[in-house]
């Protein structure tokens, strides 16, 4: 299987294989590349729908040069537990990162999250934050504010006066709840400007449609989000022995 950096005629395979609407494993599979290095290389340079293998190309020399230049960023990947290899690990959160980011979540809070998420005990201080992703305590301090706002992560307190940041197994769910909670406060606000601007006019119906569209996809995500919970947090029903 090939390795190294990708060359321009493979990230035109990959412009032809998106035009195509192939998944990435199977452009992964034609470039016999992981499917790992197709996902990271068009979710940094633009998504699926905005690819462009020049641009692309052009990109990557410019980053490979800023960091021959950069100084040396604080000490090498530690050891990973479970038998990992350490580079997949980081080429992975890279990836799962860049993904979060083409979700709408601003780059440092799916920095932080991703951290977060990929480390076996779900928790991190501060200060751990702050080292393995080389950004300041402020930075980690307005990261964390962000997706305890979206249901992302909690505070516990730790030694001393310091906090530890959590996720949970169920982030996702939390999260849920959290986005359906605060489409719930736009149609409420939303139905409190219908009356303002008289009931009929073509304003107020437009907020009359958008409360209404909003409150059915706020009760459809707070409603799915519990089924899911029930279904995939529940234990499998022991079977009785019935042997003697």
């Amino acid at each position: 299987m090939p390795g190294g950096r990708l060359t321009q005629q493979e990230r035109q395979q990959i412009a032809l294989g998106l035009a195509d609407n192939l998944a990435y494993a199977e452009i992964a599979r034609r470039l016999q590349r992981p499917t790992s290095t197709i996902t990271r290389e068009v979710m940094r340079n633009g998504g699926p729908t905005g690819y462009r293998a020049e641009v692309a190309h052009r990109a990557t020399e410019h980053r490979a040069h800023r960091r021959k230049k950069a100084a040396p960023r604080g000490p090498q990947t530690p050891p990973q537990p479970y038998g990992r290899d350490a580079e997949e690990v980081r080429e992975y959160e890279e990836v799962f990162t860049t993904v979060m980011i083409a979700s709408g979540m601003p780059t440092m809070m799916s920095r932080v999250a991703a951290c977060l998420i990929l480390t076996d005990s779900g928790s991190l201080m501060a200060a751990e934050l702050a080292q393995r992703l080389q950004v300041s305590p402020a930075a980690i301090s307005k990261a964390i504010a962000f997706l305890e706002s979206q249901g992302f992560v909690r505070r516990e307190r730790g030694e001393g006066r310091r906090e530890r940041y959590i996720v949970d197994d169920d982030v996702y769910y939390q999260s849920m709840m959290a986005s359906a909670r605060a489409i719930a406060q736009v149609v409420d606000t939303a139905r409190q400007g219908v009356p303002v601007l008289r009931a009929g006019t073509p304003a107020a119906t437009r907020l009359e449609n958008i409360a209404r569209f909003l409150d059915f996809v706020s009760e459809s995500t707070a409603r799915a989000a519990e089924q899911a919970r029930e279904i995939l947090h529940t234990k499998p029903a022991t079977t009785p022995d019935t042997t003697t």
